[in-house]
């Protein structure tokens, strides 16, 4: 059995008990997890685990059947998804959707009208390539460019946590070394909690991982010595 992740006072955020259903089809079964600042979490398992619906449950999407998820000392289980926004629990999602018909400094003045943060720079050090996409309508970005929007709107109201899903999907290699990069100086400042099935991504970067098999949590790897490929794919 993996380690029952207790609420800690240096947590960001603490799953506890978790249990999801979709109507009378449960998915989430007992899940405690926990994040701490700098930390990049990232979750493994093999398509239907139960890792997506997991973070749109962290994040507001979903409401648990029961169990509670915690940041500080407030319950977030019930809460609006913008609400928990607001508080500083970013969800990025897997579909790479963005307002196709807006540019994209359009699609981060959205952004920034609801954190009220205008300060760009923070977007564009982490990802130059928006800078000299301003004017393009976001319907004509390719998937890593969609990406990087979508990462680069998150960021601002400067969140504690990032919740990201797939986020290397679909993506050249190329890219994916740039976002790599750009989660490790993340992680400077904001904890990320991240869906991937890119195992040597995931190794690389991560200082915990959470292998989920079937709704469950089968294994938590939070040893440097135990995050490797071959350990991850045990649990797949």
């Amino acid at each position: 059995m993996p380690p029952h992740s207790a609420a800690n006072n240096d947590d960001l955020l603490t799953v506890s008990g978790l249990n999801v259903s979709y109507g009378e089809s449960k998915v989430l079964f007992d899940i405690a997890l926990s994040v701490r600042p700098n930390q990049i979490v990232a979750c493994v398992g093999r398509n239907g685990a139960g890792k997506s619906t997991l973070l749109k449950s962290i994040a507001g999407f979903l409401k648990p059947t029961s169990g509670s998820v915690t940041s500080g000392q407030t319950n977030l289980v019930g809460r609006k998804s913008y609400d928990i926004a607001k508080m500083g629990i970013k969800y990025v999602p897997q579909d790479k959707k963005v307002f196709s018909d807006l540019t994209v400094q359009e699609n981060l003045e959205l952004g920034s009208y609801a954190t009220q943060d205008y300060n760009w720079d923070r977007v564009t050090d982490y990802f130059p390539k928006l800078k000299v996409l301003m004017a393009r309508k976001a319907g004509f970005l390719s998937g890593g460019e969609r990406q990087m929007l979508m990462i680069g709107r998150a960021l601002l109201g400067s969140p504690k946590v990032l919740l990201i899903d797939e986020p290397t999907e679909g993506l050249a290699p190329s890219i994916v070394t740039h976002l790599r990069n750009v989660f490790t100086e993340l992680s400077k400042n904001t904890a990320l909690v991240i869906v991937e099935q890119n195992l040597p991504l995931v190794c690389a970067i991560s200082s915990k991982v959470y292998a989920l098999k079937e709704g469950r949590i089968v294994a938590e790897l939070a040893d440097p010595d135990s995050i490797k490929v071959d350990a991850c794919e045990r649990y797949l």
